[in-house]
Order: structure tokens, then sequence, then C-alpha cells
């Protein structure tokens, strides 16, 4: 669960990737009435506007909708003696466009296309900061998810390089510490290849930050670091030495990276990205 913070008030978020977000009702209703929000919400659904926005919401997104029930409702909404809540709202016509549940992190909750609406008979002024915080959450999301992409996408290639160093350097017997050797060795060929110096060179340069050489790595570089891993996996089936490899290595990240810094593809995802910090 994450929270937005709109002018001052937080509002509680639940993300699910089956059902879309989620936004909370309740913390929304607070802004009009902190002490009984519930009664704040009931007053909305009792407009009959509301209902049938809630109507045509269901109508589109949920085909199990029980549209006897809301044409009873909508007959009825507006007039005194009608009351709704979301709880009554939600068993007698079956909508999933609207949560109520109790607990710690109980209350309300709406998809956010029903929550924007709910914000807007609150506040116009109100809905227009939600809308935009709540973009500016999901792009941080969408980065976040661009980042662990990468760092995915590297860790798959390492998989096939650390695959093809264990057939054809590490003979049988070796022991776990020569194992780990072996693999922190190639590892540094790539880094050296690319980076100019080793993990250890570079935490000894960096004492001050946190994660390794490639945490720090751009998008160009992490491109360039996810083709030398596959080449490097080719060389080595080919029986080709270390110091072989390396300048190989070297000569290609060097191309490499001429040409990716000048692609104006990759200076756009990079403006997009912005500046991605290492994971803790």
């Amino acid at each position: 669960m994450d929270k937005l913070v709109v002018k001052g008030a937080e509002i509680s978020v639940q993300w699910n990737p089956e059902r879309d977000d989620f936004i909370s009702l309740t913390d929304i209703a607070k802004l009009k009435d902190s002490d009984n929000p519930r009664y704040i919400i009931q007053n909305w659904l009792r407009n009959r506007n509301t209902i049938e926005f809630l109507g045509v919401w269901e109508s589109l997104y949920n085909p199990s909708f029980n549209r006897v029930e809301f044409d009873a409702f909508r007959s009825q909404a507006g007039l005194n003696s009608f009351v709704m809540t979301p709880q009554k709202w939600v068993e007698s016509t079956g909508a999933i466009g609207i949560i109520s549940k109790a607990g710690r992190y109980g209350g309300t909750y709406a998809h956010k296309e029903i929550a924007f609406e709910f914000a807007s008979w609150i506040s116009v002024e109100f809905k227009l900061y939600l809308v935009k915080e709540f973009e500016r959450l999901k792009t941080e999301e969408m980065k976040q998810l661009g980042w662990d992409i990468k760092r995915n996408l590297v860790k798959i290639n390492y998989r096939i390089h650390t695959d093809a160093i264990k057939e054809n350097l590490i003979p049988p017997e070796l022991s776990a510490k020569q194992v780990s050797m072996v693999y922190a060795s190639e590892a540094d060929v790539l880094n050296m290849a690319l980076f100019g110096m080793t993990a250890k060179q570079w935490r000894d340069s960096h004492p001050e930050l946190k994660g390794n050489i490639r945490d720090y790595a751009n998008v160009s570089q992490l491109v360039c670091l996810s083709n030398l891993e596959n080449l490097n996996a080719v060389f080595i089936s080919e029986g080709m030495s270390q110091a072989e490899r390396l300048a190989k290595l070297n000569a290609i990240a060097i191309s490499q990276m001429e040409i990716l810094t000048q692609d104006h593809r990759i200076e756009a995802l990079e403006a997009h990205s912005g500046e991605l910090s290492p994971r803790e």
C-alpha cells in the first residue's frame, strides 16, 4: 500500500495488478468530515448522478453486474427516503468498482476512475491535484520497473555467461572458493573491458557509495554490458584465453559505446528515466 500526499492530505492507494489501482474514498472524505467520513460517502452514493455513473462504469467492466437491482436503486436515487452505503451497493449489485472492508487498512476504496469522480464531487480543485499526484507516483513506479527490467536483463545474460564458465573453465573437483574466484575473475574481465577497472578498484575509489559499479551504470553501459556478457560466453566456448577475450571485449565496448552514446533513442530513454538511484 502506498500513500499520496495531496494538498497536505494523505490518501491511501492499493496497487492491485488484477483489479487495477484502488484509492481510498475514506481518506478523501476526511477532507469534508474527518470524524465521520462514512457519512460523506453515503451522501455521495444517495445522489442520482452518482448511481448512474456507477451503473455505467460497472456495465463497462463487470459482466456480472446486477442491472435489475441497479435499476431499482436508480429509480429511488435522490429521494429523501433513499439510503445507500458502500456495503449495500456491492452486496446488492455485485459491483467490483468499490471495496469496503474493516481492519487496520480498512475503509472504503474505489477504482481510480470512480475515486476521481468522488474527488470531483468533494472539490474540483482537489480532484485535479489528486490526478496529478497519482500520475507522478505511477511515473515513479514505471521508472523503478524500467530499472528492474534493465538489471534483470543483465542478470539473465550473466546466467548464460556463468554457465559457459562452468562448462569450459572450471575443472572437476574444484573447491567452492576456487569456483568463486573463477567467477569473480570473469566478472572483472567485463568490468575492465567496459569500465576500465575491477569491482574492488571501483569500491576503493568510491567508499562513500553503496552497491557496486554496475549499479551506477547508465542505460548505454547496461546495454553494452548485456552484449559483452553474451559475447564473452561465446568466446569462452571457443576456448579463447582470458587475455585475448579482454582485449577483444574492450575493443568491442569502445566501438559499441561510441555508437550507443550517439543514439538518440538511448538519449531519449536516459532523459525519460532520469537519474536512477541504485536499489538498497
